[in-house]
């Protein structure tokens, strides 16, 4: 079916205008002057911003071995609401995702949902246990992508091997940065200390390196360094480091930062040198979060804490905003998204940029209702979500007929 979403708003990074939209066969395109409009899905956008779907580089779906915490259709429901429809995986699960047969069968249910998609990484080191990499060749065959995320990889041998065989087999190693040797004393050391040495060893290897979670103002800085000397690296950020500070006392690993951190991050959003947003949607039960499991169910939540603190608080254009959320990342990601323009997949949301609400951790989707931002206001609401033209989540608030 061809959808025709009309009466919009039209913004990506690159576009801004007031029209209509076609997706036909799954991808944007024009509608033909001679084409019947009895075979179209007609969409009245009037009033609302149509963005490309959002992609994700860093989230946890938990399954296998923690679907009570999350699981693939439920993390799909919660990212579709979010107006994500492109998610990059963590490994960390259990068993973890250390074998082809493992990745193979999460990126396969996934398609059976139907509602993201999905890429499921593969480990650094086998059971991410920081020992042995022989299971690389295996992993391969299902994922480009590798990260030891949640614990890091302290041996610089066996990191550095790594990078080499991603480097041999064009892979994309992703660093948790985190020093084990400080985590309980300094974490801001924790970090900044992997983030030089795993730059390093990137140089060294010349494989593609990218850091998750950057949080402190050093690792930044660095990190921009080693971008501006040529070091094929690029970094995300996540929603929550910009929208707090460490007097929000929460626990999220990496953890929250001094203001300074937070303004250096916002300063290299507004400068266009970050490449992405990445929600590190991490849902617990309500008992592990009582334990001190950390991590934030962010992915339902992320565009309206970056609408809201980089658009409204800090005059960042949409424009802007769409290419951290979208056009970087999928570039990041390897898939043809992230733009309203022919030919790239149809996927789209409609946003309501003037509305905004409370936020109410009871209403997530995702089985983690873990958030320490309850009862804020934020701005900015999904109304629709549309991957490859079928409409994958509609609002309450929207009355398409």
């Amino acid at each position: 079916m061809t959808t025709l979403i009309k009466n919009v708003k039209v913004i990506d990074a690159y576009t801004s205008y007031y029209g209509d939209i076609v997706i036909k066969n799954g991808l944007f395109t024009t509608l033909a002057k001679d084409e019947s409009l009895d075979d179209i899905r007609v969409i009245d956008g009037k009033g609302l911003t149509a963005m490309p779907a959002f992609t994700d580089t860093h989230a946890h779906f938990r399954e296998p071995g923690f679907e009570y915490k999350e699981t693939i259709e439920t993390g799909s429901r919660a990212a579709v609401r979010g107006g994500y429809t492109s998610v990059l995986l963590m490994g960390n699960t259990n068993p973890s995702c250390s074998r082809y047969e493992i990745i193979n069968e999460i990126q396969e249910k996934a398609k059976q949902i139907g509602l993201v998609d999905i890429i499921q990484s593969g480990t650094i080191t086998s059971g991410i246990e920081g020992k042995d990499i022989s299971h690389l060749s295996d992993v391969r065959r299902a994922t480009q992508f590798i990260t030891d995320d949640g614990k890091g990889v302290m041996n610089d041998k066996i990191m550095l091997e790594a990078m080499y065989f991603a480097s041999k087999h064009d892979m994309t190693v992703i660093s948790h940065a985190e020093n084990h040797y400080f985590s309980d004393t300094n974490m801001r050391l924790a970090e900044n200390l992997m983030t030089f040495r795993d730059i390093e060893l990137c140089r060294i290897s010349g494989c593609r390196l990218h850091m998750a979670h950057v949080s402190t103002k050093e690792a930044l800085k660095r990190i921009l360094e080693a971008k501006e000397e040529g070091l094929n690296i690029t970094y995300e950020i996540t929603p929550h480091h910009i929208y707090a500070d460490s007097s929000t006392h929460y626990r999220v690993n990496p953890p929250f930062r001094e203001k300074e951190d937070v303004a250096a991050l916002i300063d290299a959003i507004k400068s266009g040198k970050a490449d992405a947003i990445g929600t590190d949607h991490a849902p617990h039960s309500l008992e592990d979060k009582a334990k001190g499991a950390p991590g934030i169910s962010g992915i339902e939540l992320s565009f309206s804490i970056c609408y809201t603190v980089l658009v409204k608080n800090n005059t960042l254009s949409l424009n802007q905003l769409s290419s951290i959320l979208s056009e970087k990342p999928s570039k990041i990601l390897g898939i043809k998204k992230g733009l309203i323009k022919e030919g790239y997949q149809g996927d789209l949301v409609l946003v309501d940029t003037e509305a905004e609400y409370k936020i109410n951790a009871n209403q997530l989707v995702s089985k983690g209702k873990n958030t320490p931002f309850e009862g804020q206001k934020v701005y900015g609401n999904i109304l629709m979500t549309i991957k490859s033209g079928n409409i994958v989540y509609k609002g309450e608030e929207y009355d398409c007929r």
